[in-house]
């Protein structure tokens, strides 16, 4: 078998099945096997998080011979791929994104990117979430993403990651020449969380809108939010497993 057909690649997202990352992702993938499967939300869910869609049916509709469009969120993507489409050959790697905008800190509890990349995760495929920062009112930057991603994902392939662990990356805003190195860093946090903006409709009734934009402060050093402060790429192991150990042997002792 060729170094090509090696890996079977399932690819998701939550921007939707056209959207400009979705593209360039297939680019990368496209670099490491020639097996490379689309299985993305119809429309854009961003901000979805790992929510199911529960109440209604999920319909997949087949653009070609290995590409699907999934009326649900990125989550409802996976498992219809993994459980449906490919259950008779289920694939090697699991990419999500390219994401527009960042995934970093607080993102990956709200982002869809991740969420796809944690649902396959959950079902035992290695998964990757690719995320490309941007700028207001500047062009994104998808060539960054396009010419690093394809090294940095032969690298983690050729050093395997454990089961319930999943990779985010995330490209800076910048040109490739200007990338200021990769690193390996925890998840940060915000020092602002959303912006939540007041408005009213034409009647005098309030409402409100998420604003997107959010503070990139760091407020630890060696975090994705540093590495992306600083024009570096970020890579960050994400661990299924919510629990926090030593609160889990605090309580341990306090209800014995």
């Amino acid at each position: 078998m060729t170094a090509q057909k090696k890996h079977r690649i399932l690819l998701s997202n939550d921007d939707g099945v056209h959207a400009p990352g979705l593209k360039v992702l297939e680019k990368i993938a496209h670099t490491i096997s020639d097996d490379v499967w689309v299985v993305a939300p119809e429309a854009e869910h961003s901000g979805a998080g790992h929510s199911l869609s529960l109440r209604k049916p999920i319909r997949a509709r087949k653009l070609s011979s290995n590409r699907y469009a999934v009326d649900g969120t990125p989550t409802d993507c996976v498992m219809v791929a993994l459980n449906k489409i490919l259950k008779d050959e289920r694939p090697t790697l699991m990419l999500s994104g390219v994401n527009h905008g960042n995934n970093i800190g607080d993102d990956v509890t709200y982002s869809g990117t991740v969420a796809a990349a944690m649902e396959a995760t959950l079902l035992g495929v290695p998964s990757i979430a690719l995320s490309q920062a941007t700028i207001h009112s500047q062009p994104t930057k998808w060539a960054t993403a396009e010419h690093y991603a394809p090294l940095i994902i032969k690298k983690l392939l050729e050093n395997p990651w454990p089961p319930y662990v999943l990779i985010n990356i995330n490209f800076p805003p910048v040109v490739s020449q200007s990338v200021k190195g990769i690193r390996v860093v925890r998840q940060g946090v915000r020092t602002l969380r959303e912006n939540l903006i007041d408005w009213y409709d034409p009647y005098g009734n309030p409402f409100y809108w998420i604003g997107a934009p959010r503070d990139n402060t760091p407020t630890e050093i060696d975090t994705d939010l540093e590495a992306i402060t600083e024009n570096a790429i970020s890579i960050t192991p994400l661990h299924i497993d919510l629990t926090h150990d030593a609160t889990l042997k605090t309580l341990k002792t306090v209800f014995s």
